[in-house]
């Protein structure tokens, strides 16, 4: 087995303060490994990166042509959102285009991120629903496929057709069997694979066209063209993907998750890539895909998005700055 290597470095002036270690991949259309760090057999939790294999069955199925959605819903099914007004004016109208309600949804609630949504929350002595849940929209895809299957109401079983149908997705696109799932934060089954797998997954994404070959095809490049064209519904204002991809221009879509994994997928290159911080810290994750993309040509070092993540600077209290967060030397 091959460790995790150092992929971030913590600088407190002149002094190495933290380093968080991990692993990463880049695969090509081929499903081959172009580069890679640490360990590509290390078996990882995709988390919410993975939302957009969760969402192939959506379109594949045909649901998404009979609800009638378009682009935004597509994002918003691939979304870790901040659950500002347009993320949930959004996902409620969705809902009641099912004719469905909050209370059809399985994803629980906490508070936004989004603080205009946060303060008008308090300000009218109301307590945060279902919609605002980072994952309301992939839920309420959920919803829209399991109306069209005729499923149940608790969909996310992992043995119920929707759950079903996303591990049929996830294992053809991963080009492997998983060796189990772990239960998300929304309580949707979140299905484990290898670093190389979910590389080789978003890889599958990057080279995919709107006039593929298959049907799972051109569904992955409908939700690549959904991110890449509404990056503020994928996360919201102030968030890595959403800066990141504008900075971008439309270039690349990108897709955060929790415990520090973050995934690239890059249509003109046709390359996919996979990043997996040991400790799970966001700073970290951000740091490295911001230096693999920059490796790769496709984002610009110096542009703000980017030294907001890379190389940035670590401010006190008094705006004194304090060190910098950095990629580990001669790593990327």
């Amino acid at each position: 087995m091959t460790n995790p290597v150092p992929m971030a470095e913590i600088w407190r002036g002149p002094f190495l303060e933290s380093i968080h270690t991990g692993h990463a991949v880049i695969c090509d259309a081929s499903g081959n490994i172009v580069e890679s760090w640490g360990d590509p057999d290390f078996v990882m939790l995709p988390r919410s990166s993975s939302k957009m294999i969760q969402a192939l069955p959506l379109i594949e199925s045909g649901s998404a042509a009979a609800a009638g959605l378009g682009t935004e819903q597509l994002a918003l099914s691939c979304a870790s959102h901040n659950s500002a007004a347009i993320h949930t004016d959004r996902v409620s109208a969705w809902l009641e285009t099912l004719s469905l309600s909050e209370s059809d949804l399985r994803c629980g609630s906490h508070d936004p991120k989004d603080t205009v949504a946060h303060h008008a929350l308090i300000r009218a002595h109301e307590k945060p629903c279902q919609i605002h849940n980072n994952c309301s929209g992939k839920h309420t895809g959920f919803l829209t496929l399991n109306k069209h299957l005729g499923g149940g109401p608790e969909y996310i079983d992992p043995d119920h057709p929707v759950q079903l149908a996303v591990r049929e997705a996830f294992e053809d696109v991963t080009g492997m069997d998983s060796p189990g799932f772990g239960i998300d934060g929304c309580s949707a089954p979140n299905f484990a694979t290898t670093m190389h797998g979910f590389a080789r997954a978003m890889a599958f994404f990057a080279s995919a066209s709107e006039d593929g070959a298959t049907v799972r095809e051109r569904a992955a490049a409908a939700l690549v063209q959904a991110m890449v064209t509404y990056p503020e519904l994928v996360a919201g204002e102030g968030r890595a993907c959403t800066e990141l991809m504008r900075a971008m221009d439309g270039r690349v879509a990108l897709k955060t998750g929790a415990e520090a994994v973050f995934a690239a997928i890059i249509p003109e290159l046709k390359l996919g890539v996979a990043v997996k911080i040991s400790d799970g810290t966001f700073r970290a994750s951000e740091c490295a895909i911001a230096a693999i993309l920059v490796k790769l040509g496709v984002l610009e070092p110096d542009h703000p998005a980017t030294l907001k993540r890379m190389n940035a600077t670590v401010t006190n209290c008094n705006g004194i700055t304090t060190g910098y967060v950095k990629p580990a030397e001669g790593v990327f």
